[in-house]
């Protein structure tokens, strides 16, 4: 049996909850983050935030004699180390309501500073809230200018999206109703579709894996939070009348 090694790029509440429940399934993570603090209180099993069950998770998993899985500081080691490398940082709202994809192109600088020295083939997934076009025209591209190397030959690039809510992000992580799969090429996608059938294996009969091209990925990101919105606006609405 394939075994996967994956880096998590970013350990908020995305970021640290997949990780986790990736190692949980028995994938090989290595978690990525600038604070040595951060690091340092969850290599001992502490997570920063609150999340319901999640640092159950993280101890049971920190004390195993077998762990698979760490946090480390700074990218370069943990995108060495791993065979595909998940973005998972944040992308907030600015004044003007743009969004803030500062953090984004930062880490796909980095991620080209290192792919630079590695002569592997590396899959690279934005899993961040990104506005169609960042995937290829931002992530893809700084990767390239900053690496030298071309994607689709190179690297492998997908988008995809997550859909958590806060208190239940472990069985959502666990247990998706749906998986969603941008893909650069086909390449791309039949790798990351590898790793989720070990991650998921007798739950895709109910899980269906949908591939689809980056930008659609994207949209289909927003399009699921638009719903979510008009759902309880709709509520609220009613509730007044």
């Amino acid at each position: 049996m394939k075994k996967f090694n994956v880096s998590v790029l970013g350990t908020g509440f995305v970021g640290l909850t997949s990780a986790l429940c990736f190692a949980q399934r028995g994938v090989k993570v290595v978690a990525s983050t600038h604070d040595e603090k951060k690091a340092n209180l969850i290599n001992q099993g502490i997570t920063p935030f609150y999340e319901l069950g999640l640092e159950e998770m993280l101890k049971e998993i920190v004390n195993r004699e077998d762990c698979n899985f760490k946090c480390l500081v700074g990218r370069e080691q943990a995108i060495l180390d791993t065979d595909i490398s998940m973005i998972t940082v944040g992308t907030p709202i600015k004044v003007d309501r743009s969004i803030d994809l500062s953090l984004m192109e930062k880490t796909a600088r980095e991620i080209g500073e290192v792919m630079k020295r590695k002569d592997k083939y590396h899959l690279v997934v934005v899993r961040s809230t990104v506005v169609p076009g960042t995937t290829r025209n931002i992530v893809g591209e700084t990767i390239k200018k900053i690496s030298g190397k071309e994607p689709g030959k190179d690297f492998g690039l997908c988008m995809q999206p997550e859909f958590l809510a806060e208190g239940r992000s472990i069985e959502d992580t666990l247990y998706p109703d749906r998986i969603i799969i941008g893909e650069f090429d086909k390449k791309s996608g039949d790798i990351l579709q590898e790793l989720y059938k070990f991650i998921y294996r007798d739950h895709l009969k109910k899980a269906p894996i949908l591939r689809m091209n980056l930008e659609s990925a994207e949209l289909v990101k927003y399009g699921n939070n638009c719903m979510l919105a008009t759902k309880i606006s709709f509520a609220n609405e009613f509730a007044n009348l």
